[in-house]
């Protein structure tokens, strides 16, 4: 996603790692992805305009597979769970990154995804989250392979699925729990437009809340409890909890449903709940306030009818769990993206943020979530839209000069 984004933007002034100076052949590479950057655009529309709702990204993740292939990556392929991976062998010892984007949107199956144009803004859904993402990871793939860089380190150029809420990110847990367990030193994220850095993982709990009963006439059976009163009095104290400004922590309900019909005791009333934090304490904390909520407004709607025999129950199922992770913003690959930035030209902000950097974070793997360049607003919106100005080319730059100093280049 475009990371329901909150950036906690703060003075970048750290310690830079400074990237080595440019091999021939990845200034040739960087020198590329500025005189192609038409192309790069080209295709971060042709990919957005293959629709990839929450698990069904196969079609975007099938054109991706072949633009890989047609770059000379033979052995991109797709995995069990989705994912496009594919590979490009170190030519010495060096660390393995991955530079990774996520195929899937937001928007349901039946979405329109044609994506117009207004002199150089693009509009459409998801061109910015992840479209700008995948293109990034496509064209720095194609200046790699076309310049002949060489990396010390292996590299993984990755378009995983299952970034968005629904998708718990199900493809960077495959990743990096299944098939590439324990061999990645970096993880790199590319996701949405702008040059910024996300750092620290907020993580999140999300929960589909199912309060049921007999149900009945609203006159004839009245004085029975009432599922959809219950999950009003559950949404009533949820709206109280005190949580900490800092760490920053939230709660929502988002979304409610329930009932046949105005003059009916519903049989069941829905609501989905989320939550997140930085801090994997506050974030415990604040679930445990929900779920009493949620239970004593179950107690307190059978105590109001206690003539009733009929029964109120509920229940709780797990929509997705994002785990939190610290990492500080002194780590050498904070250091890395900043100094990469800087030479550049660019000034990134470092912040916080729900991205699929979190699975690595919390296995200790160092990973970054980092824009695409250009600017952008509307994620998550049918008003998306995308403009690469006069300078997008410096975010498949600022990508490769980060793995470029990670991994490291053999002249």
């Amino acid at each position: 996603m475009r990371r329901l984004t909150f950036l906690l933007a703060v003075p970048v002034a750290l310690a830079a790692q400074q990237p080595a100076a440019d091999s021939p052949a990845l200034a040739q590479a960087l020198a590329q992805l500025k005189t192609d950057n038409a192309w790069t655009v080209q295709k971060q529309v042709a990919l957005c305009e293959i629709p990839a709702p929450p698990f069904k990204e196969q079609a975007r993740g099938v054109a991706f597979r072949k633009e890989m292939i047609a770059l000379g990556y033979a052995d991109a392929h797709i995995d069990e769970v989705g994912n496009v991976v594919a590979e490009l062998a170190g030519a010495g010892k060096g660390p393995t990154v991955v530079l990774a984007g996520h195929l899937d949107t937001v928007f349901p199956e039946g979405t329109d995804v044609r994506v117009t144009r207004d002199g150089s803004r693009l509009k459409g859904a998801g061109i910015g989250d992840d479209c700008r993402g995948l293109a990034v990871v496509l064209s720095t793939a194609r200046a790699v392979k076309q310049s002949g860089v060489r990396f010390a380190g292996r590299m993984i150029f990755v378009a995983n699925v299952g970034e968005e809420g629904p998708g718990n990110l199900r493809g960077t847990r495959h990743l990096l729990g299944t098939t590439h367990k324990g061999q990645v030193n970096y993880f790199i994220s590319v996701d949405g437009a702008g040059n910024d850095i996300v750092s620290r993982a907020v993580g999140s709990i999300r929960y589909n809340v199912h309060f049921m009963s007999p149900g009945g006439h609203s006159y004839g059976a009245f004085g029975m409890p009432n599922p959809i009163h219950a999950m009003g009095r559950a949404i009533a104290t949820i709206s109280d909890i005190k949580v900490p400004r800092s760490p920053k922590t939230t709660f929502n309900v988002g979304v409610v449903s329930g009932g046949t019909s105005v003059n009916s005791i519903a049989m069941e009333g829905v609501m989905d709940v989320d939550m997140r934090s930085e801090s994997a304490e506050e974030l415990a904390k604040v679930d445990v306030q929900v779920r009493k909520a949620i239970n004593d407004a179950v107690t307190a709607e059978l105590a109001r009818w206690p003539a009733s025999t009929k029964g109120l129950k509920v229940r709780i199922d797990t929509i997705g769990i994002r785990p939190t992770g610290a990492q500080a913003d002194s780590a050498l690959i904070v250091r890395t993206a900043v100094a990469a930035a800087r030479q550049l030209g660019l000034a990134p902000s470092i912040g916080a943020s729900s991205t699929d950097s979190n699975y690595p974070i919390s296995l200790g793997i160092p990973a970054i979530t980092i824009d695409g360049g250009g600017d952008g607003s509307g994620a998550h919106s049918h008003d998306e839209w995308y403009d690469d100005g006069a300078a997008g080319y410096l975010g498949p730059q600022w990508a490769l000069k980060i793995i470029a100093a990670l991994a490291g280049t053999v002249r």
